[in-house]
């Protein structure tokens, strides 16, 4: 028996994200590979999708670590009823970090929205509460400067410091050129707004791609592997 992917996020206060991660839902129950169920909104109606959820499952955030402080803090409270020795098993994976795939895809959206070397980068993350996060945020970080061979400044939307307006006007001062905003997250959003307003080019979420669903199906068939054992 096929486990059910258990997609979850918080998207009580935001109609345009609730739009965006049903949208990611379909594209992954599209590939055929795995049941899908979006538990998404408060805690309370996500741990209500996943208690009716039977059989084997596999939980998978649909948010990128350090990417969304909200759907981070519900994860972290959900009751999971067990893990992969309880009766049809529960096995919850970690929030999407620094994939290459995803990281390549990143450097492409900033080509694609006009960055040439020379111009300033700044990593847009949301924040949040864990080390494993800030940890996965300064991974991803380092992955994409690697690859774009400059300099990339992380910048936080929510939590921690610097933010991100800081960071994009410490870097324009710095070298007087232009800036581009590399934005850490997976779906559009109220957040996502406020970067738009900066003075620099922002890429879109990481949502629309086929590496994201890609990398959500890996997870998911590792985790299967792990129930299976």
């Amino acid at each position: 028996m096929v486990p059910t992917m258990v997609l979850v996020a918080d998207d009580s206060h935001d109609a345009h994200r609730a739009r965006s991660l049903y949208g990611l839902a379909d594209a992954v129950a599209g590939r055929g590979e795995a049941p899908v169920v979006p538990a998404f909104g408060s805690r309370k109606e996500v741990q209500r999708e996943l208690d009716a959820v039977t059989g084997p499952k596999v939980v998978v955030p649909a948010y990128v670590a350090g990417g969304c402080v909200d759907s981070a803090g519900l994860y972290a409270s959900l009751d999971l009823g067990g893990g992969p020795d309880t009766e049809g098993g529960v096995c919850a994976t970690a929030p999407l970090g620094a994939v290459p795939s995803i990281v390549a895809d990143l450097a492409g959206r900033l080509s694609d929205r006009g960055w040439e070397p020379g111009d300033g980068v700044v990593l847009a993350a949301d924040g949040g509460e864990s080390a494993e996060e800030r940890q996965a945020v300064a991974e991803v970080a380092r992955m994409l400067s690697r690859r774009l061979r400059a300099p990339v400044q992380v910048g936080y939307v929510t939590a921690w410091a610097p933010t991100v307006a800081d960071a994009v006007e410490r870097l324009r001062s710095a070298a007087a050129g232009r800036v581009a905003v590399a934005a850490w997250r997976l779906v559009a959003d109220a957040d996502f707004d406020r970067l738009r307003a900066l003075d620099a080019v922002v890429t879109p979420p990481l949502w629309p791609s086929d590496n994201v669903v890609d990398t959500l199906l890996a997870q998911h068939r590792a985790a299967t592997a792990r129930l299976a054992v």
